[in-house]
């Protein structure tokens, strides 16, 4: 299936901290999409999982995005959180993985190398990934396009999720993006 499955799909929030934040240009735009992903995966009963680069020196994930009971926030030191021997356990679902975090030229395009490497099915979402300069976001998605990952955007995750307009929960969701 070329189109995402809720019930295939595992959304990973990757290094929304607190100290990192204030550094990346439109960071509250990704922040209000990384939310809306969230709030949908919470809603379709998608799986979500958070990383944090060496949350000691770059604090936690920022309160706006916070884990509720049930998401897994495993920290690490590793760039690509496959060499995390806890993340690569975690991870080993089967499930497609949905990326959205920062910052897109280190830890998302080493990840998402790391998770094709491993022979998973990756969607990087473009407008929900940023980096200090816009030079090295581009960069990074063009790579990880060359290599297999998809680009998506948050509509297109969330329709995909949704499936039809007739879906229960369509109202309410679709509220998140208007």
């Amino acid at each position: 299936m070329l189109t995402l499955d809720p019930a295939a799909s595992h959304l990973l929030v990757i290094d929304f901290q607190a100290r990192l934040m204030p550094a990346i240009p439109d960071g509250p735009a990704l922040v209000r999409n990384a939310r809306r992903l969230i709030t949908a995966a919470r809603r379709l009963q998608v799986p979500i999982s958070y990383t944090e680069q060496n949350p000691r020196g770059l604090g936690a994930t920022l309160p706006d995005l916070a884990p509720q009971p049930g998401e897994t926030v495993l920290a690490k030191m590793t760039f690509d959180a496959c060499r995390s021997d806890a993340v690569a356990r975690h991870l080993d679902d089967g499930r497609e993985i949905v990326v959205t975090g920062c910052e897109a030229h280190v830890c998302v395009l080493q990840t998402v190398l790391g998770l094709l490497d491993a022979g998973r099915r990756v969607q990087v979402v473009a407008d929900a990934i940023g980096s200090r300069m816009a030079l090295n976001r581009d960069t990074a998605l063009t790579r990880m396009e060359r290599h297999g990952a998809g680009i998506v955007t948050t509509e297109m995750v969330i329709f995909e999720w949704l499936g039809t307009a007739d879906h229960p929960d369509f109202r309410e969701i679709v509220a998140l993006i208007k």
